[in-house]
C-alpha cells in the first residue's frame, strides 16, 4: 500500500439549518471562521499532507459553493470537485456516490472529514498510525466532558482497536467520541450501498466486528462548530491554539486583549477595547469607544461609537448604531441594521431586517 494520500472527501451535506441565519445566503462551508471560509481551514490541512484532490459531497447549491471556492483552487494548488446528492444520502451514502472520483489510485487510502469540525487536524500522525496497524479504517476520537450527549467509542487503549460504539450512553462507558476525521482504505467503498446510509450505525459496526476499525486520540482542541454557541466556543479554542503556535498571525496593540484576529483592511477607532477571542473581517469599521469580546464581526459590517458586543456574531454588511449592547449569543444575518441605544440578548435576526426596539429575551426575528 502506498504511503501517499492524495484524495479526500469532505461531507458537507445539507442546508446548515443549525447555523442560521448565516447560512441563509452562504453555504455553511463558506461561512467565515476566523477570517477564512470554514472549509478552507480543512483543505489547507489536507494540502499540507499531500492531498491534491478534494471532493465536496453536497446536496445543496454546489454552484454557489464553486463560485466562492474557485479562487482558492489556484491559491492552494488543490483540485476541488463536487459530488452532488440529489437526495440526502446520510453519512455513508456520499462515499458510494463519489466512488468514481475517489477510486483512483485504488491502493491508496483517502481522508474523510466532517465539514463542521475545527481542530488542529493532525493528519500526518493519522496516516502514520493507519499504516502501522494495516487495517481498513482509522477514526480520530476526542475527549468530551458530557459523553451522554454523543456516540461513545469503546476501544482497546493499547492498540486502538475499536470494540463497539454506544449511542448516547446513560451509564458511563468512556468519554471518547468520534471526532469526524477519518482515513479509509479504498475497500470500504465496496461495503457501502448507493442509498441513504449511516456510517456510524451501519458501516462502522460491521468493520468493528471484523477487527477492521481502529482509532487514534486527537491531540489538541476539537469543536463541532455547526451552531452559533459552539461556533463561538470554537473561535476561542482556535485563537488560543494560534496564540500558542503561530502568534504572528494575531493582532496586537494597546487596545487589544489577545487573542484577537483583525483583517488588515478593517478600521478601528480610538479608545476601543477589543478581545479576548474576537475576529474582525475585511472592511469592517469600528468607531470610537467600542468594546468587543468573544465576538465575530464579518466583512463590511460597521459598529458605531460606544457599543458593546459580547458572545455574538455580526453578519456581513450589518450596521450597528451607537451605545448598542449585544450579548447572549445574538446572531445577525446579512445586512441587518440595529438602531442606537438598543439592547439585544440572544436575538437571532434574519437577513436585511431593521431592528428599532430592544430584544431583551432570546427571540428569532423573521
Amino acid at each position: 500500500m502506498s504511503h501517499q494520500v492524495t484524495k479526500a472527501l469532505i461531507l458537507v451535506g445539507g442546508f446548515g439549518t443549525r447555523l442560521r441565519p448565516l447560512t441563509l445566503s452562504t453555504p455553511k462551508p463558506c461561512v467565515p471562521f476566523c477570517n477564512k471560509e470554514m472549509v478552507i481551514h480543512q483543505i489547507e490541512a489536507l494540502r499540507d499532507v499531500g492531498v491534491t484532490t478534494v471532493v465536496l459531497a453536497v446536496n445543496y447549491r454546489p454552484d454557489l459553493m464553486a463560485a466562492t471556492l474557485q479562487s482558492w483552487e489556484q491559491k492552494l494548488g488543490v483540485k476541488i470537485l463536487y459530488s452532488h446528492e440529489k437526495e440526502p444520502l446520510g453519512t455513508a451514502g456520499p462515499l458510494a456516490l463519489a466512488k468514481d472520483l475517489l477510486m483512483d489510485p485504488p491502493d491508496e487510502p483517502f481522508f474523510v472529514l466532517n465539514s463542521d469540525v475545527t481542530s488542529e487536524f493532525p493528519l500526518a500522525d493519522l496516516v502514520t498510525f493507519h499504516k502501522s496497524h494495516g487495517k481498513e479504517g482509522t477514526i480520530m476520537v476526542t475527549t468530551v466532558s458530557e459523553p451522554s450527549k454523543y456516540g461513545v467509542v469503546v476501544y482497546e487503549e493499547a492498540t486502538g482497536r475499536i470494540n463497539r460504539f454506544v449511542e448516547k450512553p446513560q451509564v458511563y462507558v468512556g468519554n471518547k467520541i468520534n471526532a469526524g476525521i477519518y482515513i479509509f482504505n479504498k475497500s470500504i467503498l465496496d461495503r457501502i450501498p448507493l442509498r441513504p446510509t449511516s456510517i456510524e450505525k451501519e458501516t462502522f459496526p460491521k468493520m468493528c466486528e471484523e477487527g477492521n476499525l481502529y482509532c487514534m486520540e486527537l491531540p489538541g482542541f476539537w469543536m463541532d462548530v455547526g451552531q452559533p454557541k459552539d461556533y463561538l466556543a470554537g473561535v476561542c479554542k482556535f485563537l488560543t491554539s494560534v496564540q500558542q503556535k503561530t502568534p504572528h498571525q494575531l493582532s496586537t496593540g494597546s487596545h487589544i486583549r489577545g487573542p484577537v484576529m483583525i483583517d488588515p483592511t478593517a478600521k478601528i477607532g480610538e479608545g476601543c477595547v477589543i478581545g479576548p477571542y474576537v475576529t474582525i473581517g475585511p472592511n469592517v469599521v469600528v468607531e470610537n469607544g467600542v468594546r468587543l469580546r468573544k465576538a465575530t464581526i464579518l466583512s463590511g459590517a460597521s459598529i458605531a461609537s460606544n457599543s458593546w458586543i459580547d458572545s455574538s456574531i455580526v453578519g456581513w454588511e450589518c450596521t450597528i448604531g451607537k451605545w448598542v449592547r449585544m450579548e447572549g449569543v445574538s446572531v445577525l444575518g446579512r445586512d441587518v441594521s440595529v438602531g442606537d441605544e438598543l439592547y439585544l440578548n440572544g436575538a437571532i435576526v434574519l437577513d436585511h431586517k431593521g431592528i428599532s426596539e430592544s430584544i431583551p429575551e432570546p427571540k428569532i426575528v423573521m
